[in-house]
């Protein structure tokens, strides 16, 4: 009873504010899912009903100042650092076009209707507009279930989303500079100097040190501070300049995002930590400042909620039509770059609370508690709206789409082997696996480590269960399953073949053999024999820095590679360990297979714009001798003895490399085979490896 008693509304206890704010991040999405609600929606409403203005649970503390903060610029920095790159540069001049009209449009109309039909002040209506201008990519994941990634419509409106985002940003930046200080020239000379200044030291300091960080400590914790700290001290040196720190936040994204593909382990802790507490966190607590009440209390509150709804809605929609006929686009295009655009979220929760804590000079709040209401009306229809128009236009698009306009990624069930043998490279060669695989396929890594009857050792099978622990935390902590095998055999190179054709493994990424002594070849028996006894893709690799940090890719192909069989497949991986690392690629190879190159990066459907460069004759040994940066790596495209594309002069590869030390980066790739029975070898029927 007396517990009862000390129990009141709202709850003030640390404790029970944590759990309950646990429990709303828990069951929110699975009870709002199955009414087709976004779960941002869901976090919101959730933050109404326990809010001051709902059944008051809860009293939105300090907690939810601090880690509303955080979520806002966790927002911002990955809307950064998810941008396709890549695909933007592709589609620059369409992406600017449209991110410049669904910026002008919405801004045009949006300060028109707040003028003249909501009579707000020009300032408010140039930050409400600029509300409009901005969306969040919410219904993405539609586009990528239907395998539509890489449709033009889709290209186009994420490049546009960076310059409308961006110019959306400066805005609101702006309009909260001028409550921060004098409105005077001086002040808005130092401003624009401050934030150029700060600006360049984000852009061009920034990836430096993140280069430098990530080559040096290769602890996960160490890595995601470090990413952190990057994002508020950026954060933090756009607010010393005057502007909001969201804007540093979605700036240092950018620039990371070369630094963290998609499809590594530090991006899924990102993406983890930030869905899984602060971005909710951030979502509850804005609907704790909500009176949906005032909506049906008389007044304003619900024309401001029609109108912004209306007005966003519209824009958007004529933003994708004048972009369809400058074009001559498909109106399934045009309703695809409508629904993918129309969602309004991340930068409008944004502007929306900044413009709320503005007060102006006769007291009123910049934006009233009407527009913070009206906000959450258009957040929840527009999200519904681009969710149910992506998901329509997006069946469209994928039945009407062409079947050479199909990426030849991934192969069904693909599955990746990576011999552990040394502990000291087990981390590049799971990244390295990680930035070739196909992300949209269900496939895996099967971790091996093979313990030979001839050196068997307690010391041997420690090692190699260490190294099996590392690649599967590894794997496993970007979401990629791993099978680890541990097996006896009568020499390593019989452990691969034999794991291979026991869980019918795609390619094979193996460490570059550590040489025992002065007579030991520059791969060993080991790799020799395995080339010889498969005919799968086998990439032999060095790495002397993180996979991650790489900056160029140097690809020498040799005459009639485009006649293997796997030459689409190793095309695609090489182009798309290029994409994940938004690194730039150079292939190099005699005119005719140059053209195939080309050719085949096309019909890839990954992103890209490598270099061709023509020799009239290859020469290996001139190419290897050439300029390779630390920070370059060199692909070498070899072929096994008796291939159509085999020349003597790739048996003098590891030569040419132990004699150019220079070179510390490299992937020796052999492309597949036509698949043969296994051939034994009279010279060396036990196939014994190293």
């Amino acid at each position: 009873m007396m517990l009862l008693n000390t129990f009141s509304l709202p709850v003030t206890e640390p404790t029970w504010i944590f759990l309950i704010v646990l429990v709303i991040i828990l069951f929110a999405p699975i009870l709002l899912g199955k009414l087709r609600i976004p779960h941002i929606i869901g976090m919101i409403l959730a933050g109404v009903a326990i809010g001051e203005y709902g059944f008051n649970i809860l009293e939105r503390d300090s907690s939810f100042e601090l880690f509303g903060k955080v979520g806002l610029f966790y927002i911002m920095f990955l809307a950064g650092l998810e941008m396709d790159l890549e695909d933007f540069r592709k589609n620059k001049i369409k992406g600017l076009v449209f991110g410049l009209l669904t910026f002008a449009i919405p801004m045009v109309l949006g300060v028109w209707s707040s003028v003249s039909i909501l009579d707000y002040s020009m300032t408010t209506a140039i930050l409400l507009a600029s509300m409009y201008a901005s969306h969040t990519l919410v219904a993405y994941p539609i586009v990528s279930r239907y395998g539509i990634a890489r449709q033009r419509s889709v290209n186009i409106t994420i490049g546009g989303t960076v310059i409308t985002v961006t110019l959306a940003l400066i805005i609101l930046a702006v309009i909260s500079g001028m409550y921060k200080g004098t409105s005077d020239g001086l002040y808005w000379l130092l401003l624009f100097f401050n934030v150029v200044m700060l600006g360049l030291i984000i852009i061009f300091c920034f990836p430096m040190l993140g280069r430098w960080f990530f080559r040096k400590y290769d602890d996960p914790v160490m890595q995601f501070v470090f990413v952190l700290a990057m994002v508020f001290l950026g954060g933090g040196l756009m607010s010393l300049a005057g502007m909001e720190g969201i804007l540093g936040a979605f700036l240092v994204g950018i620039v990371l995002n070369p630094l963290i593909p998609r499809v590594s382990p530090l991006m899924n802790r990102l993406e983890f930590v930030g869905n899984a507490l602060f971005i909710p966190y951030f979502l509850i607590g804005v609907g704790m400042i909500i009176d949906v009440r005032s909506l049906f209390a008389g007044g304003t509150a619900l024309k401001v909620a029609v109108v912004m709804t209306v007005v966003a809605t519209l824009s958007k929609w004529l933003a994708a039509f004048f972009t369809q006929k400058l074009f001559r686009m498909s109106r399934n295009e045009r309703g695809m770059m409508f629904g993918l655009s129309n969602a309004q979220a991340a930068a409008t929760l944004a502007a929306v609370l900044v413009g709320h804590e503005i007060i102006m000079e006769n007291g009123e709040r910049l934006l009233n508690d009407d527009v913070l209401n009206g906000t959450v009306v258009m957040i929840l229809f527009t999200c519904v709206i681009s969710s149910l128009a992506t998901d329509y236009f997006g069946r469209k698009l994928a039945v009407e789409k062409p079947a050479d306009d199909q990426p030849a990624g991934g192969v069904p069930g693909e599955r990746i082997l990576i011999p552990v043998a040394n502990p000291d490279t087990v981390e590049n060669l799971v990244n390295l696996a990680l930035v070739i695989k196909d992300p949209g396929t269900g496939g895996d890594f099967v971790a091996l480590n093979v313990i030979s009857d001839a050196v068997s050792s307690s010391m041997h099978a420690a090692d190699g269960k260490s190294g099996l622990e590392k690649a599967a935390r590894i794997a496993t902590a970007a979401d990629v399953n791993v099978s680890m095998v541990s097996r006896y055999d009568m020499n390593i190179a019989s452990g691969i073949v034999h794991t291979i054709k026991e869980y019918s493994v795609s390619e094979v990424v193996i460490g570059l053999h550590q040489k025992s002594g002065f007579l030991d070849s520059f791969f060993g028996n080991l790799t020799n024999n395995l080339l010889r006894r498969t005919y799968l893709e086998v990439l032999v690799a060095r790495f002397v820095m993180p996979v991650n940090t790489v900056k160029n890719m140097v690809v020498v192909v040799p005459p009639r590679a485009e006649y293997e069989a796997g030459f689409k497949k190793w095309l695609i991986h090489v182009c798309r360990m290029s994409e994940q690392l938004d690194s730039k690629v150079t292939f190099i190879s005699e005119k005719d297979t140059v053209e195939q190159l080309r050719a085949g990066c096309r019909q890839s459907g990954i992103g890209l714009s490598p270099k061709f460069e023509e020799r009239e004759r290859l020469s290996l040994q001139e190419e290897m001798s050439g300029k390779i940066s630390p920070e370059d790596v060199l692909v070498i495209v070899s072929a096994r003895g008796g291939s159509v594309s085999y020349d003597p002069a790739l048996d003098r590869i590891p030569q040419c490399l132990a004699k150019n030390t220079s070179i510390g980066n490299f992937i020796i790739l052999y492309p597949e085979q036509v698949d043969l029975e296994d051939m034994v070898s009279f010279s060396d029927p036990m196939g014994s490896g190293a």
